[in-house]
């Protein structure tokens, strides 16, 4: 498997069978999975922070940053790499809860409730999701086949099976 690096602020997308997508470390950041099984495209988003007008020219310099200003460009790559947007397969891990042990700033929670809005607005919701807690989170999406899964507090886990094409399989896509 070739492993494609998606550093924090940024994203990624991939087309060839094989490649593994991976972001690690989310804490308060969210990593937005997306994965179109019928064109085999998939994509990674590690966003920051909720709302760009906190720091317009931050966001102009690195727009993936954000979830208002990253969420849309991360959708639109995908589409240009022949994604749909009603095949799109989406899950969000992370938002948890680090070093704000008071809760003061509630920057995960933020980020969470962002993301849903964004998503909603776009007539697009999540078919999962590993969120909150204390723990950070590696991610990883494997192109050709849709699964995601994540390493949290040294345990490995599934978030979503492989995408099988053909058979009695819940995750069946037409053709």
């Amino acid at each position: 498997m070739d492993e494609v690096v998606v550093k924090m602020a940024d994203c990624g997308v991939a087309d060839i069978p094989g490649q593994v997508l991976v972001t690690f470390a989310l804490g308060s950041c969210i990593g937005l999975t997306a994965y179109d099984p019928k064109a085999a495209v998939g994509g990674l988003l590690h966003f920051m922070l909720p709302d760009s007008t906190i720091d317009p020219a931050r966001a102009r310099a690195n727009p993936y940053m954000f979830a208002d200003s990253g969420i849309p460009l991360f959708l639109d790559r995908l589409y240009q790499h022949g994604a749909s947007k009603r095949r799109l397969i989406l899950h969000a891990l992370g938002a948890a809860q680090m070093l704000d042990r008071q809760c003061a700033f509630e920057i995960g929670k933020r980020n969470h409730l962002a993301m849903r809005r964004i998503l909603w607005k776009a007539g697009m919701l999540l078919r999962g999701e590993a969120v909150g807690g204390e723990e950070s989170r590696t991610v990883r999406l494997e192109i050709g086949t849709g699964r995601v899964w994540f390493q949290q507090g040294g345990t490995q886990r599934e978030l979503s099976p492989p995408v099988v094409r053909n058979g009695g399989n819940p995750w069946h896509i037409a053709s």
